[in-house]
């Protein structure tokens, strides 16, 4: 409480501070008051509320000047705090981004682990992996699982006389002829190079014959690829799964069915 603030009170109750101030000054001065028996008293009682008026003085003002600090250092941290709000938001901006780079990344990878970069068609790891899965669930099938391997008759012989983009379109080509003519839930795989391999879940005989033998027809009526007169066959090995057997058996007998295509003429489906 300052010294104005105590005189506007007494100036609430009728009194001014300041002409009270001026009175007893002046009564204190006055020479005929000097042994008055209640000038000593009054000196005494105006000297202790001068003292007690600077202290309330000093008090607010200390009061003030740790009002202003307060002020000043919640200032401070409402800044602070806004700053380390805005390098938090900044922090989850980027761990977003990087999150998304993450997930867009695992999901390149995984297509790259399971796809051919150049005809998007199943790779050998991921046709390996459905073959087991069809070995696994054969002895609840109606049937047994059939497999096509199919080789480009001379497929060199495009490469060396048109180049190798010529090669890779009629690979593209040729793969996106046999996914046409296979039925929805056959699955045709690049096995490597040249060569394919078509799965025919419960599929044997006559059908398995049937689908192999109409993609070969199909592909031996093209005659253009990339924009080049270069007729191409392929040769088919065909071979049914036999329960509990390894896939492996399985694909050699594959192999040795394709082996026997290739040295009847070619442009044949071979059935072992």
């Amino acid at each position: 409480m300052t010294r104005s603030t105590s005189r506007d009170t007494k100036k609430e109750k009728g009194v001014d501070p300041q002409v009270l101030e001026t009175q007893i000054k002046t009564l204190l001065a006055d020479s005929q008051y000097e042994n008055h028996p209640l000038r000593e008293a009054l000196a005494a009682l105006f000297e202790r509320y001068e003292s007690q008026s600077t202290q309330i003085e000093r008090l607010a003002s200390i009061s003030d000047g740790y009002g202003s600090m307060l002020r000043e250092r919640n200032a401070s941290l409402d800044e602070r705090n806004k700053r380390h709000l805005r390098q938090l938001q900044k922090i989850v901006r980027i761990s977003d981004h990087y999150q998304t780079m993450l997930r867009e990344l695992n999901e390149t990878l995984k297509v790259s682990a399971s796809q051919d970069p150049l005809t998007g068609l199943p790779n050998r790891r991921l046709m390996m992996e459905r073959l087991t899965a069809e070995a696994a669930m054969n002895p609840r099938r109606a049937a047994p699982f059939s497999l096509a391997l199919v080789d480009i008759d001379h497929f060199k012989s495009i490469n060396d006389s048109y180049g190798h983009d010529v090669g890779d379109q009629a690979l593209i080509e040729i793969s996106r002829t046999m996914s046409d003519n296979l039925r929805s839930y056959d699955v045709c795989a690049r096995w490597g190079g040249e060569e394919f391999l078509i799965l025919l879940p419960e599929t044997h005989g006559n059908v398995a014959f049937e689908v192999s033998d109409r993609i070969r027809e199909t592909i031996e009526q093209r005659d253009e690829y990339a924009g080049f007169i270069c007729p191409l066959t392929v040769s088919i090995g065909l071979t049914q799964y036999k329960s509990g057997e390894e896939i492996v058996t399985t694909l050699k007998r594959a192999d040795n069915a394709l082996y026997s295509a290739k040295h009847s003429g070619r442009n044949v489906v071979v059935q072992n």
